[in-house]
């Protein structure tokens, strides 16, 4: 049976959205006042008006939509579906307002790419896009990489109920505290520590390049944004082949695996016992996925051994951990093999760690299903009256059941489904087979990786596609499927 809505439950729902999005309207003061700082003018009244819109916005809906309800799970899936597509909607202004980029929809793309932590860009002539603009463009990966839900649940959650369902809306698998609020405080505090490492590293490497201070100061802040929240923008159309620093691929490298690891280890790590990251069964299913990966990347470029350790393995830990970065030239990527893409493809559909800022099946859900074949296969050959009973250790010992199996399998179907879906599309538009399934898994997967399909020129079908898919897969489905049939159960009544 379907819960149909009545009038108390939409008004709810977009009074919490008006909070929301007043929240996120104070985030374009940040390039706001870089702008003003590096005297900037025209992206300074670009991101005043974002503002005013944003926040006159965020006031009209307060005041026209009266809190009616408590919030509950499905106003929560509703809330969290609709969040993202206003924050991309909003986050686009300035983006526009720059003349960057050639349409609202272009720009959209760009804003729901930044928020989805992907990567792909339609942005025009990079190289010379203001400071407080690229700032801007990374800013919302920072936003999104965490939660856009999770940035406001102390203020917007006053009851318990609430905040939980809007936090575990977001696609977070999993609580770091009973206490939904200290949840989110805990996640922030990690961000915030690893982005003063992170600024202090990428800054000293940076100057080292030749830089100077205000570019490397704002080149750090855009690089650590990008690399732990694994969203792949950078502030070149290069990326990270840009700087031609090895140094700089190491850094990257241990913030895209950080950024990839379940926020529930950090706190092991941090405030319990360090021995977990060797016993952590995520991590055993990392490293072992990484491991027949790498060995197969070995095959297929196994003439150019360098070319694989430093290229070719930047690349793969690249997609794996959905930050989209690379050390290639675009005509270097497209020089790969199909084996050597098809790896990339996989280790893109794989993803990192549950409750972390990177997309993808998730390393969890991979590792229970293969524990559940590994399972049935022991059951088969073992004595008739006998009891398996399968266990894994993930922050400490559980045993494998029906209903976590059950919903990895699910999940991992989806995702399959619109891998396939998305590269059919491309398929239609005249682009080879594997190119399209690549573009349409780093699409879902929130990777951000192209082989040139993502450009300004391209089909606005096929954008709106993409921007679909980026939707899907940083929320999960689950969300905009619930909130699909809510608003569907109006046609009931």
């Amino acid at each position: 049976m379907i819960i149909s809505p009545d009038k108390d439950d939409f008004l709810t729902i977009f009074h919490i959205l008006g909070r929301i999005v007043l929240g996120l309207a104070c985030f374009f003061l940040i390039p706001l006042f870089s702008a003003g700082i590096f005297k900037e003018f025209a992206p300074f009244y670009d991101f005043l008006l974002s503002f005013l819109i944003s926040a006159s916005l965020g006031f009209l809906m307060i005041l026209v939509f009266p809190y009616k309800k408590e919030v509950g799970w499905v106003h929560s899936f509703f809330i969290v579906s609709l969040s993202w597509i206003f924050a991309s909607l909003l986050g686009a202004l300035p983006l526009y307002f720059s003349s960057h980029w050639n349409s609202f929809l272009d720009a959209w793309f760009e804003a729901m790419s930044g928020f989805a932590t992907t990567g792909l860009s339609l942005v025009n002539d990079l190289e010379h896009l203001s400071l407080s603009c690229n700032l801007w463009r990374h800013l919302m990966m920072f936003i999104g990489g965490q939660g856009i839900i999770l940035a406001g649940i102390s203020f917007l959650a006053s009851a318990q109920k609430g905040g939980v369902s809007l936090y575990f809306g977001e696609a977070r698998g999993e609580k770091i505290f009973p206490n939904i609020i200290a949840t989110a405080r805990f996640i922030w505090k990690v961000s915030f520590i690893y982005l003063g490492m992170g600024v202090f590293f990428y800054t000293f490497i940076l100057l080292r390049k030749g830089l100077s201070w205000i570019k490397a100061i704002v080149h750090a802040f855009c690089l650590f944004f990008a690399s732990f929240d694994t969203g792949g923008f950078s502030p070149h159309t290069g990326s990270i082949f840009y700087y031609h620093s090895f140094s700089l691929e190491i850094i990257t490298l241990i913030f895209m695996i950080l950024g990839a690891m379940n926020f529930n280890l950090h706190f092991w790590l941090w405030r319990k016992s360090r021995k977990e990251i060797f016993k952590n069964f995520e991590i055993k299913v990392f490293f072992s996925s990484l491991v027949i990966l790498t060995g197969l990347l070995y095959l297929s470029l196994k003439n150019n051994h360098w070319f694989l350790f430093r290229e070719g393995f930047y690349q793969l830990i690249s997609a794996h951990t959905g930050c989209g970065f690379t050390n290639l030239s675009f005509f270097q990527i497209n020089r790969f093999k199909e084996s050597t893409l098809f790896i990339l493809i996989i280790a893109m559909a794989i993803g990192g760690g549950l409750c972390s800022t990177t997309g993808g099946i998730k390393l969890m859900r991979l590792g229970l299903i293969i524990k559940a074949i590994k399972g049935e296969i022991k059951r088969i050959i073992m004595p008739y009256k006998a009891v398996y009973k399968d266990t894994y250790h993930h922050l400490e010992d559980k045993i494998l059941e029906q209903a976590p199996v059950r919903e990895a399998f699910i999940i991992i179907s989806l995702y399959f489904v619109f891998y396939l879906l998305g590269a059919l599309v491309g398929l239609f538009y005249g682009y080879p087979f594997l190119s399209s399934l690549f573009e349409s898994v780093s699409a879902t997967a929130n990777v951000g990786l192209s082989l040139g399909i993502t450009h300004p020129s391209m089909p606005a079908l096929l954008k709106l596609v993409y921007i679909f898919q980026m939707w899907l897969g940083r929320l999960e489905f689950l969300s905009i499927f619930i909130a699909l049939g809510y608003s569907l159960s109006l046609l009931r009544k």
